[in-house]
């Protein structure tokens, strides 16, 4: 790479600008071929008498995104990135000794790499704007910062602040960074570059003197060795039991810190190099890679140039789900007509809207001005009064067809004839919710995932009849909306739920048998899922589970399987008898009446649905294997039927919509990564003891008699 394909330096009253612009690319990256050219360009600027001080600023909307994460992918074995590491830290060591004042200017994203260089300057300064923000999302990728952040973060901030930025990948935004000493002085962005070049002058020939935050105790947190080590001892036991031991990044983590810590930077910087090459060379790094190259392909619509504008969105339902679709649309400036029958439904769910907008007000991620406007863009109403200015309605109303029907019918006559009509159901079929429509080319299915404002994912249900605009202009609005979309074809569950309801009734056989709740749920978390499965159901609601089950999901599975398909009837019996999970207390879990949150134990009485309460141990990979297996297998079958297009949209859809373990990738990743032919293996002995229920789908015999990989 060329300089000038970089960077470009400007010389002004003894201040060396470094205007960051890499070519050809909307954001600028750091690669090795980035870091070479570093190198000799401090050697010109130290050597330089005109320089007094020199400043980094980028010409792009962000500072630097991050490392080019294309260049982990080529790291084969060990020996291949150490090196290159080793490289990077010692020309950011020659940034942090230069003896000219380096300060960074950040506007934008200052991420990962990006931040690290950061780091590295003498002194931050950034502008105040929302769009600035700062992350060591490493973790996520199933790597950590190994350009010098695990040493550097520590040392410049509180140590449990500088862990929970690198154990979780959270975003700081400026007033925040201000706060805890990550930026040194906040500017308007038009002021950012004369304040960076002022605020560099003034180190000429001095060290900048920062005040201690906190007291006595952030001193015995901080910069006692016994109390740093109590520190990094509660987070490592924490961070390992919420990450189960699957995510080998977080212990290397708290391992280079502690390192770095004890013996020293020097000794800490090594211990990054030879970590951050393992960690890129484990499985589980690859497969959360390969996740975020899809999700950012996901950003893009395919269909762009036949999607149509939705500027007004009419919302039928105001409960959870509509208050959440509301807000995800309302915050990226779509108008909303909210509309429910009662006003109170309609206040909650206004009040709802603007506790989250609040939030980000509170954070200064927002201003009040910002705010208000957001919250200007919903209109609550009881009526279809103005429905005939919407683009697009979506319905989010119990799950039921003929009311689904009636809503359809009446939201064509409120409406004009090229409006949108979606339906949130997460298992009805969308044809026959559309079997009466006077335009079923305009019928779609846009399935979101509770709680809408923080789910990633967005499913968009095709029948033979949508028109392809219409699928196109609801992917423009769910990527519009944040969303990570995958189109799905209609079916009974579509993709989603048809893969999640087999697991779940697996789970629910198990408990027949004499599994305790408590432990399959452990278990399956210790496979990787976030919640195990028993809470979900509580989550989802055992009477919905039960609608669906009774629903044509369930007929389609007793139809596929005849008489090798067994479904328990836990569901049913408890649905009968007021059972609904968390929503009214009364579930698998027992729940605080006060605040409704789950006391974490097993609600004992519902062991009399399921023969009673004596239970009996099961063997932990019995439990993971009869339940993770039966969703993959079952998208194999979605895949096989063109339910789904191809495995990467069900291995997003199963991962960010179900929480399919991550670091597996998803089910076809995971397929591969074990084998299909011993996958294969594993259904059949399951089939054997338990019954044909087991059996594999005819593509993954196929795969796996053939040698071949989905991927």
């Amino acid at each position: 790479m060329k300089r000038e394909d970089y960077l470009s330096i400007e010389v002004k009253n003894g201040v060396a600008t470094i205007w960051l612009d890499q070519k050809d690319s909307p954001v600028n990256k750091v690669s090795p071929e980035v870091i070479g050219l570093f190198d000799s360009l401090i050697t010109e600027l130290e050597a330089d008498n005109e320089v007094k001080a020199i400043v980094l600023i980028s010409r792009k909307k962000d500072f630097i995104a991050g490392a080019d994460i294309e260049a982990f992918q080529k790291v084969e074995e060990p020996g291949d990135f150490a090196p290159i590491t080793r490289k990077g830290h010692e020309i950011l060591n020659r940034i942090e000794n230069s003896s000219k004042p380096v300060i960074a200017a950040i506007h934008g994203s200052a991420l990962g790499a990006g931040l690290e260089i950061c780091l590295a300057c003498h002194a931050r300064v950034a502008s105040n704007s929302k769009s600035t923000k700062f992350a060591l999302p490493e973790v996520q990728l199933g790597i950590f910062p190994g350009g010098g952040g695990t040493q550097r973060l520590p040392r410049l901030i509180d140590l449990q602040i500088a862990l929970d930025m690198m154990l979780t990948g959270k975003n700081i935004y400026p007033s925040k960074a201000k706060k805890i000493g990550l930026v040194d002085e906040l500017v308007h962005p038009n002021k950012l570059h004369l304040a960076a070049c002022e605020f560099a002058l003034k180190l000429v020939g001095k060290k900048i003197k920062r005040k201690s935050k906190g007291g006595l105790m952030s001193w015995a947190l901080n910069k006692n060795p016994l109390g740093r080590s109590i520190v990094l001892s509660q987070a490592r036991q924490i961070a390992m039991k919420q990450s189960r031991g699957n995510y080998p990044a977080i212990p290397a983590i708290l391992d280079c810190v502690e390192i770095g810590l004890k013996k020293g930077m020097e000794a800490g910087l090594e211990a990054e190099a030879v970590k951050f090459e393992q960690m890129i060379l484990t499985p589980q790094s690859r497969q959360l890679i390969h996740l975020f190259f899809a999700m950012t392909a996901k950003k893009k619509n395919p269909m762009k140039e036949l999607a149509r504008p939705v500027h007004t969105l009419g919302m039928l339902g105001a409960g959870f789900m509509g208050a959440g679709i509301a807000e995800v649309s309302i915050v990226k400036g779509v108008e909303v007509l909210l509309k429910d029958i009662k006003e109170e439904t309609l206040a909650s769910a206004n009040k709802t809207i603007w506790k989250n907008i609040d939030k980000k007000v509170q954070r200064k991620s927002l201003s009040q001005v910002e705010a208000d406007e957001i919250m200007a863009r919903v209109h609550g109403q009881l009526t279809y009064d103005n429905f005939q200015t919407a683009d697009m309605v979506i319905e989010a109303v119990f799950e039921d067809l003929k009311l689904k029907q009636s809503i359809l019918e009446q939201t064509e006559a409120a409406t004009k004839d090229n409006c949108i009509f979606a339906t949130n159901t997460s298992a009805l079929p969308i044809h026959q919710i559309a079997a009466n429509a006077k335009r079923p080319e305009l019928v779609i299915g846009m399935h979101y995932f509770s709680p809408v404002p923080k789910m990633p994912l967005l499913e968009i249900i095709k029948t033979e009849k949508t028109a392809d605009w219409v699928i196109a202009s609801c992917l423009e609005l769910g990527i519009r909306q944040g969303k990570t979309c995958i189109v799905v074809k209609d079916g009974p569950g579509f993709y989603t739920t048809r893969i999640l309801s087999p697991m779940m009734n697996e789970a629910l056989l198990l408990i027949e048998e004499g599994a305790e709740i408590k432990n399959l749920d452990n278990q399956l978390q210790d496979f990787g899922f976030p919640v195990g499965p028993v809470t979900l159901m509580d989550e989802v609601g055992i009477d919905v589970g039960a609608h669906i089950q009774a629903g044509a999901l369930g007929d389609f599975f007793k139809e596929r399987g005849g008489d090798t398909v067994k479904l328990s009837d836990g569901f049913k019996r408890m649905a009968a008898v007021g059972y609904k999970g968390r929503k009214n207390g009364k579930g698998f879990y027992q729940y605080d009446p006060k605040t409704g949150k789950k006391t974490g134990a097993v609600n004992e009485e519902s062991y009399n649905y399921f023969n009673g309460p004596q239970r009996k141990n099961f063997p932990a990979i019995e439990l993971q294997h009869r339940t993770a297996l039966m969703m993959v297998n079952e998208a194999v079958h979605c895949l096989e039927e063109g339910i789904i297009d191809n495995p990467l949209d069900g291995d997003i859809g199963a991962v960010f919509g179900l929480g399919f373990p991550p670091f597996r990738g998803g089910p076809f990743r995971m397929i591969d990564q074990w084998g299909a032919k011993e996958v294969v293996r594993l259904l059949k002995n399951l089939a054997e003891k338990h019954g044909g229920r087991f059996e594999p789908a005819a593509l993954l015999v196929e795969m796996a008699e053939e040698g071949r990989k989905f991927y």
